[in-house]
């Protein structure tokens, strides 16, 4: 668990909770509702903690015992709502897990806080037992739903949720935190933005995995080889690719960077908006020995390949396709 103070982003949103907190008119139902990654557990958890931090300030202090317990998962007054089957919340858990437990008073906090994540897998009897709790919450209730979708839940349930809905972080402030706080370099941290599409999880993540670290040193590499693999060597590269299946659409996405980045710098010979900057003399040669033709018709292939993959066409046969168009371009 996190302060809100050590929160990318998310200003408004905090904000609002922080508004609450200091006018003393926490509702018993908030609704935080964006895109994977965006954030909505961390605000969350934020919030939770603060609720019952023993300062009783509208951030938590990161020392009182109660901080402490949040920061360590284990607050008795915190509870994250389990489930057994991945895509469904059923009724006998909002049962077991809230609405018979919630009648205990809190153990040593101010609250009783209760975190959903992934509110929208909950099935219609499930909502409508969580809803039998909303109508008559006890005063010390706090129940937070995070989805990414509020639509899938029932309009009742949304209209007694205070809504919180977060945006996507600006990308310089997602460039910002991975190379002053996680010490990326700054053409690894472009390309962890490039993907991130302004999830700081999600850049995050990637950031620290070492199996997307390797899928990028595999695309480079190919895109150096290209012009001189023969049937040999693309097979063995195809062959080393197997292990890469989970990561493939990764992978794809990679090359289709490297290869708008040829594309833009050829048109424009600039440097400034390219991703792959640590690239830049690749690049420009590339850019010299191609046509404009021959980059679009790489581009196109690699959408091909992903459309292939996700209709299950070989994996084997689609990267040999691939590379035998990225060869000849």
């Amino acid at each position: 668990m996190a302060a809100f103070s050590e929160i990318i982003g998310h200003e408004q949103a905090i904000a609002q909770l922080q508004g609450a907190i200091r006018a003393g008119r926490v509702a018993h139902a908030y609704l935080i509702e964006g895109d994977p990654g965006t954030g909505k557990r961390l605000i969350a958890d934020a919030f939770a903690q603060t609720l019952q931090c023993e300062k009783n300030r509208d951030d938590a202090c990161g020392e009182c015992r109660s901080c402490h317990q949040a920061m360590g998962h284990n607050h008795p007054d915190i509870i994250s709502l389990m489930h057994e089957k991945p895509q469904l919340i059923s009724i006998d858990e909002i049962r077991d897990g809230i609405a018979n437990d919630i009648q205990i008073l809190p153990y040593n906090g101010k609250y009783k806080i209760y975190i959903i994540e992934d509110a929208q897998k909950m099935n219609p009897a499930a909502q409508n037992a969580l809803l039998k709790t909303l109508e008559e919450p006890p005063e010390y209730a706090v129940i937070i739903l995070l989805t990414p979708n509020a639509e899938a839940l029932l309009e009742t349930i949304r209209s007694r949720c205070v809504r919180i809905q977060l945006k996507s972080v600006p990308d310089e402030k997602i460039l910002q935190y991975l190379m002053e706080h996680l010490h990326i370099p700054d053409y690894q941290a472009r390309l962890c933005l490039a993907f991130a599409r302004g999830s700081i999880g999600r850049a995050m993540e990637l950031a620290s995995s070492a199996d997307f670290a390797q899928i990028r040193t595999t695309a480079l590499m190919i895109t150096a080889r290209a012009k001189e693999m023969d049937l040999t060597g693309l097979a063995q590269v195809v062959k080393d690719m197997g292990q890469y299946k989970l990561g493939i659409q990764d992978f794809l996405d990679i090359l289709a960077i490297w290869y708008r980045d040829v594309l833009y710098f050829k048109a424009t010979r600039s440097a400034d908006a390219l991703v792959f900057r640590d690239q830049l003399p690749r690049i420009s040669a590339t850019a010299r020995t191609s046509s404009y033709e021959g980059i679009e018709t790489i581009l196109q292939a690699i959408e091909t390949a992903k459309d292939r993959l996700n209709a299950n066409v070989s994996f084997d046969l689609t990267l040999e396709l691939l590379f035998m168009t990225i060869k000849e371009n």
